[in-house]
């Protein structure tokens, strides 16, 4: 059994995997999607969300936008990452099955400046992102 996690927002692939409060998780068997379902991250941060899809037992990552040291937890998690990709999370996980999926290995979130890094330091936006600069 193989499990894909997307950053998910609306049916999209969302776009700040720091921020992302919502994983949509498949599972898969023989090439096959034979579950889904959206998971909470609401409270994991940036530092913790490669931890929180490993509890999951996640293997696969697709998103958007990823900073250096996220990349650097999900590939000491053991997680294959998929950055730069925009779109419908479904089908997504349907291109990437089908050996076809158009992703950007480069995609860094330009925004991170080194390991010092915290919310406090940068707005973004709404609170929902679990990132209101108060932790």
């Amino acid at each position: 059994m193989m499990k894909i996690a997307v950053t998910y927002e609306n049916g999209q692939v969302f776009q700040h995997f720091g921020h992302c409060e919502q994983f949509k998780l498949y599972d898969v068997q023989d090439g096959q999607v034979v579950s889904s379902q959206v998971v909470s991250a609401i409270g994991s941060g940036h530092g913790a969300l490669a931890g929180f899809l490993q509890q999951h037992q996640v293997d696969t990552l697709i998103c958007g936008g990823i900073g250096g040291g996220a990349r650097t937890a999900l590939a000491e998690a053991g997680i294959q990452l998929y950055p730069g990709v925009p779109g419908d999370a479904d089908s997504k996980v349907s291109d990437l099955l089908a050996g076809k999926l158009a992703f950007d290995p480069d995609t860094q979130c330009s925004h991170h400046h080194g390991e010092d890094h915290n919310c406090g330091n940068h707005t973004c936006g709404e609170d929902k992102h679990g990132c209101a600069g108060n932790h």
